[in-house]
């Protein structure tokens, strides 16, 4: 395929509601076996503006892998497969070593927020049909007009956009949009779309602020203070609540990809292939959607022999059996690590400031009315800000450590921070993961190289 320096490669498209291309599912199925392959390495990407962006993002993080399994003198006949799936990137969100969307400026001060051209034609692509609304909310964030009557506006417009667009679509995204909830509580509407709007603003205001200047403004401000800074604070705030409100759609999608989609074809490919060994990668959401896809494989398939998170973007209890905080439930995915035949390995990193900071303040604030606006809780962590918890024999390594000594299964925890580390506000180093390191740590869980 043009732009990729793998080979054999193939890609797999699916929609919003998972439902595949059928043609290339057919390809990656027929032609799997066809070639002989002993492995097959799945990528799925995760916040990316179209599928140029994704293909560019496989290219190079994939480059490295022919040389190291020649260098290990490796048996395997690898293969490869990037999945793309409906998600999108704020423009203002750089990719460390990637180009800039076309002639895009540089990103606003906090001070005069903005919807830049290429997050609107972004936006346009993920919710196609709301044009009307997204010129609303670029217009409302270009004037910043002091009038809460405005501000209440743009948060009903932006729950406008990421509401489910038929009956189920939120349950279908697996156990639940966010990952603790039982399935009952699946279509609940986030509290930040649903609370006054200034005060959730301000909370985002407050989290951007201390990305720029530890410890930033009072956690909670009065309402006639916020109004009082309406036009220089609260729209970036609002900007915030907007960035926040896709990426929560984001992530249900994932779920809904993985779980409809990818893990339907996972087991096609078992049957066609029975003894293909299967790895699957997944950056931020597409880590998601690499591990809703487990829970979707058929019984008694045991093709998935590795599965790597780089920087991922959902709950790090997702596989915990019991909940600290409440022992009667469990997370979201628990036990699902076991359908892995080797290890799961979620690489995890100090330097990413949209896990670290903004991944559990959103979630705080969609699910937890009681809490939004107090400190931060340990239950709305992210797995690419301190790896897998509350998983019994889990095991934490750096990443030197795990490089010279990878378990050969269970939960493996590895701070890659060492590497992980360029980028700034608002997402600091999330989608900084094209590093040999992390290339050599994939094929080391598949035990493709010693």
């Amino acid at each position: 395929m043009a732009g990729i320096s793998v080979e054999p490669y193939w890609e797999l498209t699916f929609d919003a509601e998972g439902d595949p291309d059928a043609g290339e599912r057919d390809a990656l199925v027929r032609e799997v076996p066809e070639r002989g392959l002993t492995d097959l390495v799945v990528f799925a990407h995760g916040w990316n503006n179209d599928r140029p962006t994704a293909t560019l993002l496989y290219d190079r993080f994939l480059a490295p892998f022919p040389a190291l399994l020649r260098e290990s003198g490796s048996p395997a006949r690898l293969g490869y497969a990037g999945v793309i799936w409906p998600s999108m990137r704020f423009a203002d969100e750089p990719i460390p070593d990637f180009p800039a969307p076309s002639a895009a400026p540089a990103a606003a001060p906090a001070a005069a927020p903005c919807l830049e051209p290429a997050t609107l034609r972004a936006l346009a692509r993920a919710f196609p049909g709301n044009e009307t609304l997204l010129d609303r909310l670029a217009e409302l964030l270009e004037r910043r007009p002091d009038d809460p009557a405005r501000l209440e506006e743009f948060a009903a417009l932006v729950r406008r956009l990421v509401a489910p667009r038929r009956p189920g679509a939120a349950a279908a995204a697996g156990p639940s949009a966010h990952d603790m909830e039982p399935d009952a509580e699946a279509a609940a509407e986030p509290v930040m779309f649903a609370d006054d709007p200034a005060r959730v603003c301000g909370r985002f205001a407050d989290a951007l602020a201390a990305m720029e200047d530890p410890p930033g403004a009072a956690a909670d401000p009065g309402r006639a203070e916020l109004f009082g800074d309406l036009g220089r604070r609260l729209w970036s705030g609002a900007l915030e609540l907007l960035r926040q409100g896709s990426y929560w759609e984001m992530k249900r999608r994932a779920g809904t990809v993985g779980g409809a989609g990818l893990g339907p074809v996972l087991g096609l490919l078992a049957e066609a292939a029975p003894e293909l060994r299967v790895h699957l990668v997944g950056h931020s959401f597409g880590a998601r959607l690499m591990a809703f896809a487990l829970g979707a494989l058929p019984e008694r398939t045991g093709c998935v022999h590795s599965l790597t998170l780089l920087q991922g973007a959902f709950s790090h209890y997702a596989f915990a059996p019991r909940l600290p905080f409440d022992a009667g439930r469990g997370g979201a995915l628990k036990g699902l690590q076991s359908r892995v035949r080797g290890p799961v390995v979620c690489c995890h990193s100090h330097h990413d400031q949209a896990l670290g900071l903004l991944y559990p303040l959103a979630s705080q604030v969609s699910r937890d009315p009681a809490s939004a606006f107090g400190p931060r809780d340990a239950r709305w962590g992210a797995m690419g800000h301190d790896g897998v918890q509350a998983v019994e024999g889990t095991e934490s390594l750096r990443l030197d450590r795990a490089l010279a000594a990878l378990p050969a299964e269970g939960c493996v925890n590895v701070d890659v921070a060492a590497v992980v580390r360029r980028g700034g506000p608002p997402s600091g180093a999330h989608s900084d993961i094209c590093h040999g390191e992390l290339a050599r740590l994939i094929l080391l869980a598949g035990r493709l190289v010693r």
